[in-house]
């Protein structure tokens, strides 16, 4: 061995091995002489020693990774339902707006307008007829004891509806009833030989007429 190396081995320190008493260079990790591993000064472990130590290691380093994948685990769901969840729907009926009240004016009374007076018609004349025309004589005729006559009362102006009423002197003589379906007629019916008055009237309005029966 040179001098240099010698010098060498001078400065690193000698270690004794722990298993066979022997010493060595601090330098190596295990004894040249036995092979057992030094873990200090003066001390070395077995293989069966750095096995166990390795196992503990490995079971750390795993458990390390479970208890890290366990935060994962409970952590990334979480995350993903954070992400991928839809904004909160609120209620519709409590987004719709308010309606605004509606304020009704009022419209004032209206006056009822007064109804137009109707303009009442007045009755210009009343005339006893013969089928639709003015007797012969214009205030008498003559009618044979049982035997019928049908007269009507034509009222002016026509267009007036006027309501006639009938009247006679003396049913002895003769008497009347209401012709059935024309308006304003009656039937005279002569009972005994004799003179009396028939009138008819309509409104302020009235014609009298003599009737004679006879034989």
């Amino acid at each position: 061995m040179s001098e240099r190396n010698r010098a060498a081995m001078a400065i690193i320190n000698e270690v004794k091995c722990a298993r066979c008493d022997r010493k060595y260079s601090g330098v190596r990790s295990r004894c040249p002489y036995c092979g057992a591993r030094r873990i200090g000064r003066g001390k070395y472990s077995e293989d069966s020693d750095n096995a166990k130590g390795k196992m503990l290691i490995c079971v750390l380093i795993i458990g390390v990774f479970a208890v890290a994948a366990g935060i994962l685990l409970f952590s990334t769901p979480n995350d993903a339902n954070a992400g991928n969840s839809e904004p909160a729907v609120s209620d519709p009926i409590d987004d719709e707006p308010e309606e605004p009240s509606l304020i009704v004016d009022t419209p004032p009374p209206q006056e009822t307008p007064e109804p137009t007076p109707v303009v009442q018609q007045e009755v210009l004349s009343v005339q006893i007829q013969y089928e639709g025309r003015p007797l012969r004589w214009e205030n008498e005729f003559s009618l044979q004891k049982g035997k019928t006559l049908d007269i009507t009362a034509k009222v002016e102006p026509v267009t007036l509806e006027a309501d006639v009423t009938w009247e006679g002197t003396n049913d002895e003589i003769f008497e009347f009833s209401n012709v059935p379906g024309v308006a304003n007629a009656v039937r005279v019916l002569g009972i005994e030989a004799g003179t009396a008055r028939i009138i008819a009237r309509a409104g302020d309005k009235e014609h009298v007429v003599t009737v004679r029966i006879t034989n």
